[in-house]
């Protein structure tokens, strides 16, 4: 079988249709992202393929820097000043050696679907690769808009910190019919979370004032927060994103939570318990909100960040060094959050991610406790981050298949920093349909194409639609076409 050829992942016939007849050509709804809206409304062409691909300073794939660290590249070529072409060819000297691991396959992928490059990437066809690429960086067909739309996307959701008066959602949402997308707000309260970090007084008087709510105690800091749900929901934001990498389920009477509430604000040391105290407080009355505005609240736990202090002195937060967590009873303490909130019918639309899979089957067992309201309130997520590999994804279906409903399953996301990832889903696709293709094959589904590819098309993009709600009951054809 030659390299990503037009069967690959695909190991039967039913997967093959599957993929072809089925899911190959729906459209993507990318629920979870971290492009920049300022890129998307600004428009411009990239220089060269170095600075879509890898990076713009700090700010790029900090998946292909770990790769090429392991490589022995320098980190000049990297995220420094080094010449692009340099740091292109590095790269390719990085690819050569990748062989197995998935950005071997997606980089590959990313230059046949977007650039017409068929080529097998490497130091030898790197030179004429970097030539015929740059020419088209520079046409209309490679600017970040025309990207998102010829890759069958209708809905971007960026991740947007609560203080952000989303300036740029605001123009492109002008431009709606024009792009033939649409680019929504989602909001990620990581400075809220991050009680004990330096800056946390700072950031609450900006957020005092973008609310017009002056932010005395944890009392009118609800109130703040309820301000800017508004505000984002007015705006078309249906998402929030909370990053929990360790977390304890401790409860905290007024007078106390106040007093924590202070000293995070004056920068005095806090006590793990007094964190987790603040965190569990917070993290309900963020609950409360999700189900006020019947948002979709995602958690991504578990994930251990910044373990290299020098580098990130250095080059600061998500530049390649994160690993996987290891709190062995993250799930637990969430189960304790969840019950609580139960008890006052506080339960909002919900998707669990973990970056250590060992997390994934208690994630399953534990959102089937609580599925009520509505189809598939609470999801387990695609596999995240070191997990967005073909096993990882596979593993994660099986999870969930075997513990739920998949065929309710919302699918896919980016959860990129580059234009060029929508090949990922793709990707998932034919890892999804070679899942149902293989039950076929052992006859434990139906060897029913069309009962399957009804489920495949769910999954690939009909599930979000219905679930997120981000087209108000309009079709993306209605309002774009």
């Amino acid at each position: 079988m030659a390299l990503l050829d037009d069967d690959f992942l695909l190991s039967n016939e039913i997967s093959k249709k599957l993929f072809n007849d089925y899911a190959k050509d729906m459209p993507i709804i990318d629920f979870h992202c971290h492009l920049n809206p300022n890129e998307i409304y600004e428009n411009k062409n990239y220089a060269n393929i170095t600075r879509i691909w890898i990076n713009e300073e700090h700010y790029g794939d900090h998946y292909k820097w770990r790769l090429m660290r392991a490589n022995g590249v320098p980190e000049e070529l990297i995220t420094g000043d080094g010449d692009d072409y340099d740091k292109f060819m590095a790269w390719a000297k990085t690819i050569e050696k990748s062989a197995g691991n998935p950005l071997y396959e997606w980089t590959h992928l990313e230059l046949r679907r977007f650039f017409g490059i068929n080529e097998t990437f490497n130091t030898k066809t790197a030179p004429a690769i970097w030539e015929k690429a740059n020419k088209l960086l520079q046409t209309d067909d490679f600017k970040p808009r025309s990207l998102i739309r010829n890759s069958h996307v209708y809905a971007v959701c960026t991740t947007d910190d609560p203080a952000s008066d989303l300036h740029y959602h605001k123009l492109l949402k002008a431009d709606e019919r024009q792009n033939g997308f649409r680019t929504l707000p989602a909001m990620r309260p990581d400075k809220l979370i991050q009680i004990e970090r330096d800056g946390f007084g700072d950031y609450l008087k900006t957020l005092s004032q973008v609310s017009g709510i002056e932010i005395t105690n944890f009392d009118t800091l609800i109130k703040a927060l309820h301000q800017r749900f508004e505000y984002f929901n007015d705006m078309g934001g249906r998402l929030s994103d909370h990053s929990l990498l360790t977390y304890h389920f401790h409860e905290a009477n007024t007078e106390e939570l106040n007093n924590i509430f202070k000293k995070g604000i004056a920068n005095e040391p806090l006590s793990q318990l007094e964190i987790d105290k603040y965190l569990t407080m917070l993290l309900e009355n963020l609950m409360k909100l999700n189900k006020e505005f019947d948002w979709t609240m995602q958690w991504h736990i578990n994930s251990v960040r910044d373990i290299n202090r020098p580098m990130f002195d250095q080059l600061g937060p998500d530049t390649g060094y994160d690993a996987i967590g290891t709190q062995p009873d993250i799930v637990l303490h969430l189960q304790k959050l969840y019950t609580k909130m139960r008890d006052t019918n506080d339960l909002p639309k919900t998707i669990f991610y973990s970056l250590n899979p060992n997390d994934w089957m208690e994630l399953a067992t534990m959102m089937g406790c609580f599925l009520e309201g509505g189809v598939q309130r609470m999801q387990l997520g695609a596999g995240w981050w070191f997990n967005d590999t073909a096993e990882g994804m596979h593993e994660q279906l099986r999870v969930f298949a075997e513990e739920s409903c998949l065929p309710n399953f919302v699918g896919m996301l980016t959860d990129s920093r580059s234009f060029l990832s929508y090949p990922r889903h793709e990707y998932f696709r034919r890892v999804l349909c070679n899942f149902y293709g293989e039950l076929a094959e052992q006859g434990r589904v139906p060897d029913d194409v069309e009962y399957l590819g009804k489920i495949v098309q769910d999954i690939s993009y009909n599930n979000a639609y219905k679930f997120f709600d981000f087209f108000d009951d309009a079709t993306p054809q209605e309002l774009f076409n």
